[in-house]
Parts: C-alpha cells; structure tokens; sequence
C-alpha cells in the first residue's frame, strides 16, 4: 500500500471500517511512541530532572524499552502552562511535553519515506489540568500576514503552545518556537529526498499540541520546499479533545493537514470543550465560530471496565484494545485462507480422499 495511504492522502478512505491491518499497525507504533514520553517523564520531586525528561536525547527511545523503534531524536520539546500556581521552581515553570525525531536510513527504507516525527505526552500536573479546562474560544492568529479572525481556538491549549518561560535552562523560547526552528531545519536538511512526511501524534493534550502544529506549519507554508514539493502533514490524536472552533476546521481541511482520531466512545475528554455547542448543533441563531468543531476522521473504539473507570482515557488501554483487535483481525483472516485452501483441494479430489481439516 502507497505510504500517502496510510498517512491520509485519501482521507483513510476504505481503511477505517474496517480497519485496515496495515493501518492498526501505524497507528499502534505511533501511540507508543507518544507512550514513550510517558515513560521517560520525570514526576520525582526529590529528582534533578523533576518534570522534565529522565534520559538523554540518544538513549531515551532505547531506556524506555523502544530500542528498534528506527528514530532519532534530534530534540526535546518544552511547555509553559500559562498559569500562576506556586511550585518548588515557582509560579510558572516549563516542562518537558515531548520530542522531535528522524527515522533512521533503515526505517526510512522501511517506510517509503523520512519521516520527521513529533511525540506529545498529555496532561499529568496540576497546572496542565487547569489549562484544560480555560475552555473559551480565541482567535489563533498565528501567521501575521494573514490573521484569520475567524479561526479561533481553545484559549488554553494555545497558551500552552506559545507561552515562553525565559527562566528554564533546558530550553529558550515557546513551545511553538522551538517546535517551528525544528522542523523548519529538518525539512531543509531533507528537501532533496524524494520521499518526506509530517507526523505529528499526541495522547489527550499532547494530540492539541499536534494539531495546532499541524495548523501552524500549513498555515505558514513550513511544509513546502524550494522545489514547490508539498510535504504531507498527518496527526495521530489519541483521545484528544476538541480544539477549535468551525472555522479552524474548515481551515486545516483547506490546508490539507490530515487528521486521524483515535477515540473511545466512552472517553469524555474526546466531547470536550464544547459538550453542548459543537459540530453536531444545528441552531439558526448559533454561529459556527461559536462551536467547537472535531477536525478530520474519526476511528471509535468501545472499551470501558467498570472496575477502574480512568481506563477509558489511559493510553494504555487504547494500544492494549488495538493490539487486541489486530491480532483477532489476522487470526480471522489465517482462517479464512485456511478455509479457502481446504475448499480448492475439496473441490479437486474424490470425498473418500479427503483429509479431516483442522483449525
């Protein structure tokens, strides 16, 4: 299957229901890579690295227990929340929210294409719930030649994206700053490759964090080269929530930044914000850029344990329930060529030849 297929170029079209084997692959290797950054962030307060990453950029994939993921990583990526609660580093303090990373030669080789990946991890301290849940809309007026007032976004998820923290020394600048001095330099560095893709994914906040990247980059042309080559943008949005309004859907879709989510039906952070004025009302006296609107191609999931309800959010249980459907899905179809094996023979020999078939 062509890699733009699998990345979205048609809209996942024919792959979703059902889904495609090939496709519940890609997207269980990029939600553990988006996991990685759960493993490898440091919530020991006692710890040097507190909220920030345990391990260096050339071991981090290989520590948390990813050695053949086929990336490198090229750089980590900083957040501020925008948010005056007092901590041990004070009021406002970046933390580590992911990375950027390259495949390799080989995974290239593997992939049809370099892939320049960003993984987002989501929320996990107290100021990142608070930002949340700032759940009123605001223009994004990213690219300042063309300020798109109607275009608005989730005020909290794009403090987080451009709020600068100028007291942390792993880091200078916003999170988007860093993000777009990354990419503007990897895209230079492969714009003579023939084959090159944009992948963004990201858990909860982290798949706001991507989508708004996605949005930024298209809007200011970052994904197109010298020779006039458009680099395809797919995000990966595991359980993400809204994060902006009609507007800002219609936006990404012009721009043709592919979106796939990834959501569980029972998962309440993928109705939020805009649990009441969103895609699905239809009021004449309602403006569209007064509702959130989802952006891109869902792919629903069902799973929900009573016994420990937070497992309809946990990553975790999403890659556990789409290995699970992967593996029923190969088993079913090692039956059915058995089966079609067993009835071409069948049908070419005599019955008192037959043999007993076993599956």
């Amino acid at each position: 299957m062509p890699w733009r297929n699998l990345q979205g170029g048609n809209n996942w079209e024919h792959l979703i229901q059902p889904l495609h084997p090939l496709l519940g692959r890609e997207i269980v290797r990029y939600a553990e890579l988006v996991n990685a950054c759960y493993k490898a962030f440091d919530l020991d307060p006692t710890s040097k690295r507190y909220l920030n990453c345990k391990h260096g950029k050339s071991t981090m994939l290989r520590d948390v227990g990813m050695p053949s993921a086929g990336y490198k990583i090229t750089k980590y990526i900083y957040a501020t929340p925008d948010i005056t609660i007092p901590t041990q580093f004070g009021t406002r303090s970046s933390r580590w929210i992911g990375y950027v990373a390259v495949s390799t030669d080989e995974a290239s080789s593997r992939l049809s294409r370099r892939d320049i990946l960003v993984s987002f991890r989501g929320t996990v301290t107290n100021t990142e719930w608070i930002t949340n849940l700032m759940s009123s809309l605001t223009p994004a007026r990213l690219d300042p030649h063309n300020l798109q007032p109607d275009v608005k976004v989730e005020s909290g998820f794009l403090s987080l994206y451009t709020s600068d923290d100028s007291t942390c020394r792993f880091n200078s600048g916003s999170c988007r700053q860093q993000l777009l001095s990354e990419i503007s330099r990897i895209v230079s560095k492969y714009k003579d490759e023939k084959e090159v893709g944009i992948t963004l994914a990201g858990h909860s906040m982290g798949s706001s964090l991507a989508l708004l990247l996605g949005y930024d980059i298209a809007e200011l042309g970052l994904n197109n080269t010298k020779s006039g080559r458009e680099v395809l943008i797919t995000v990966y949005s595991y359980g993400g929530p809204r994060v902006g309004n009609w507007g800002f859907r219609t936006r990404c879709e012009e721009l043709g930044v592919k979106v796939l989510r990834v959501v569980n039906v029972n998962d309440p952070v993928t109705k939020m914000p805009g649990v009441i004025f969103n895609e699905k009302l239809e009021l004449p006296w309602i403006s569209n850029c007064s509702c959130y609107a989802h952006v891109g191609v869902e792919l629903a999931l069902d799973f929900f344990k009573m016994k420990n309800p937070a497992c309809v959010h946990d990553l975790d249980a999403y890659i556990g329930w789409l290995k699970c459907a992967n593996k029923k899905k190969a088993k079913m179809e090692g039956v059915d060529i058995f089966r079609k094996v067993r009835d071409f023979f069948s049908s070419r020999f005599d019955d008192s030849l037959s043999v007993p078939w076993q599956y």
